[in-house]
């Protein structure tokens, strides 16, 4: 099931099923610990003597965002209780606390005696064993907590602060389905305490006048003892949740628009979903630098496995994407922890924890009892390539003088060392994480990294560095030309396998990553062998259905739908994919007319969201649900730097035509 409206501030982080049940929180980082473990966390209302709890089918549901916020605007209408709900979730811009404000507005026109409950089923960093849960008398609130994770849950209204009522019992043990049982007859038990495998629920008690509207607002303060969630919540009811929700929003505002980037070019919608998309990738970026890929737990269930995990090449996208945006700082913690996580080595591991830990893997070190890296090579090209473009933007002349070393001598001394005797690069794990060997992904990629180590090799004036950078990326590129191409197909491979004859035998299934052979400028967009390569993966990996949108792949398998019709269906269509054809059509484009040919795919992406403008990672292909997690960072980054490239070369081109006008004019 997709996650939908997280709202966080890079140290929080807090996602919502389609039903609106609070599915996910993690503190103190982004993507570590989740102590829900993906749990239903329970929300309803009772009035005139019965409960409908939020995943109930009486419920209507619109989930969407303020705009240009990481406030929530969720409309709940119950007709068979004969109430409406406004709810807005936020959590704090700066304090780790998650608020929601509930107003409740009578349907049927009479006084009403309204109740609300919230149930919270945490497994504590990660495991219910140990966990606690007690009412707190000097706080009203209930306060859960075990090890340095401690969670207060209070609330507040215009009349009164502390909760009414509360029930506090265990769950998934003998049989117990959890204290949101409880709340079902408008009633909860005032257990004071329990431990182990524990809930609670907590209940707010609201009186309507006939036709009238009354607002509450309850939060989860988070910390690390007992005494700092106390004083969180000491801060909240002497600031008031109000004012603290409404700073919140004009951070938000302020933070997306700090940039005096000119979108009126780009439709409404297009521009809408573009602010969207850098806010939602804000969500999934830990204040420490990380960058994770997606926090949606349910692939937990289907991959035995998460996304929570920062892999450098998502990182370095989606870096660049901000980096385009003008989110200068978020681009540099990032290259701060990509220097920790490299440490002595030359080279980036398959994927880090929030913290900079290892993480999971599946790439061996041995193949055949012969010891391999379990790399993907691209990887430390793709995070050198995105320093120099940060540099390019933002020319940080003692922030770069850290890392040079670190992140750029190092790893490119190390890419010229890790070639074959064609001056390919050796043998590593491709893109999508599934087969070895030589990818045209990778080479290209590392093209581009040895050009941007050259570029800054001679501005520290190490001309000898410089020109054995540069050398070995062209002698690359020339390799790359000689024996990834297969002349009579007019197309490059995806893949050369090495043969022990010293030649390659190349994999031909068109793929979408190919477009790297001029993102990273290996080659020219407008080289007529690029036309001709992006044309085919267009033609080949385009959807024939009325979803529409660009696979990864022939025959891709993963989350595959279609196992029959591959001419039709090669795989599922992918928002980064797809956006990649963009992308050419932009960096290629000759005139306003050829640019124009990118919008449909911008416009495609629109269509695909959530209609609170979350993006998923791909969709079905008949029906256009998403599939895999949502949201996926590196879809939102793909969008924000496809819509920057596009008014940005709108502009080049403006300037291009007006230009011979303007010379006449001064003649």
């Amino acid at each position: 099931m997709p996650r939908d409206i997280p709202v966080g501030n890079g140290n929080i982080l807090v996602t919502f099923d389609d039903k609106y049940r609070l599915r996910d929180l993690y503190a103190p980082r982004v993507g570590r610990h989740n102590h829900t473990n993906g749990y239903i966390q329970r929300f309803g209302v009772w009035a005139d003597g019965k409960i409908a709890w939020i995943e109930d089918d009486s419920w209507h549901r619109e989930l969407r965002y303020r705009p240009d916020t990481l406030t929530t605007e969720v409309r709940l209408v119950n007709k068979d209780l004969g109430l409406e709900l406004t709810c807005n979730d936020v959590v704090d811009f700066h304090k780790p606390v998650y608020f929601r404000q509930i107003s409740v507005r009578d349907l049927m026109g009479k006084p009403r005696d309204v109740r609300i409950f919230f149930h919270t089923d945490f497994s504590i960093n990660g495991s219910p064993v140990g966990d606690t849960a007690n009412y707190d008398p000097g706080t009203s609130a209930v306060i859960l907590y075990k090890d340095s994770s401690y969670f207060l849950i209070n609330a507040c209204s215009a009349t009164k602060c502390g909760i009414d009522h509360w029930a506090i019992g265990s769950k998934r043990v003998g049989g117990a389905e959890g204290t949101w049982r409880d709340a079902e007859d408008g009633q909860l038990g005032r257990n004071a305490i329990s431990q182990g495998s524990v809930d609670a629920t907590v209940g707010i008690n609201m009186l309507i006048k006939p036709n009238s509207e009354q607002s509450t607002t309850l939060w989860i303060a988070c910390g690390e003892t007992y005494e700092q969630v106390r004083a969180l919540n000491a801060r909240i009811w002497e600031k008031s949740p109000d004012r603290l929700i409404s700073r919140t929003e004009a951070y938000w505002k302020l933070w997306c628009r700090k940039e005096p980037v000119d979108t009126s070019p780009l439709p409404e919608p297009v521009r809408d979903l573009f602010y969207r998309s850098q806010l939602v990738m804000r969500t999934q970026i830990d204040n420490g630098g990380a960058i994770i890929a997606a926090n949606d737990s349910d692939i937990t269930h289907f991959a035995g496995d998460h996304y929570s995990y920062c892999w450098m090449r998502d990182g370095a996208l989606v870096a660049h994407s901000l980096i385009l945006a003008g989110q200068s700082e978020l681009s540099r913690n990032f290259f701060r922890f990509a220097a920790e996580c490299i440490g002595d080595k030359p080279y980036f591991l398959h994927k880090y924890t929030p913290e900079g830990n290892l993480a999971s893997s599946w790439h061996p070190w041995t193949i055949d009892g012969r010891p391999v890296l379990p790399i993907q090579q691209d990887e430390t090209a793709l995070t050198l390539w995105a320093l120099r473009e940060h540099f390019l933007a933002f020319r940080d002349v003692e922030f770069i003088k850290q890392l040079y070393q670190t992140l750029i001598v190092r790893p490119a001394e190390w890419m010229l060392e890790h070639r074959d005797h064609n001056g390919l690069p050796l043998q590593s794990w491709d893109l999508w994480e599934e087969r070895r060997g030589i990818h045209t992904f990778t080479v290209a990629a590392t093209i581009g990294a040895l050009h941007a180590a050259a570029d800054f090799a001679s501005d520290f004036g190490e001309l000898d560095r410089a020109a054995a950078f540069h050398e070995g990326a062209e002698r690359m590129k020339g390799a790359l030309r000689r024996h990834m191409y297969h002349a009579e197909r007019k197309q490059f491979a995806r893949m050369a396998i090495p043969l022990d004859d010293g030649t390659y035998r190349l994999d031909m299934t068109r793929d979408s990553a190919n477009y790297a052979l001029f993102a990273f400028g290996a080659f020219s967009p407008t080289d007529p062998l690029i036309k001709a390569e992006m044309e085919s993966l267009r033609d080949r990996l385009w959807c024939k259905s009325n979803v529409g949108g660009c696979a990864r792949y022939e025959r891709d398998y993963y989350h595959q739908v279609e196992t029959e019709k591959t001419e039709d269906i090669p795989g599922n269509p992918w928002v980064i994919c797809t956006l990649w054809q963009a992308l050419y059509h932009i960096e290629s484009a000759q005139n306003l007319q050829e640019l124009q040919l990118a919008m449909p795919l911008l416009q495609w992406c629109v269509d695909r969201t959530l209609p609170s403008g979350v993006l998923a990672e791909q969709f079905d292909p008949y029906t256009g649900a998403p599939m895999s997690v949502s949201p996926l960072t590196w879809s939102h980054a793909t969008y924000v730097a496809t819509c920057l490239r596009y008014v940005s070369k709108l502009e080049e081109l403006k300037a291009q035509a007006n230009a011979p006008a303007q010379q006449q004019s001064k003649k």
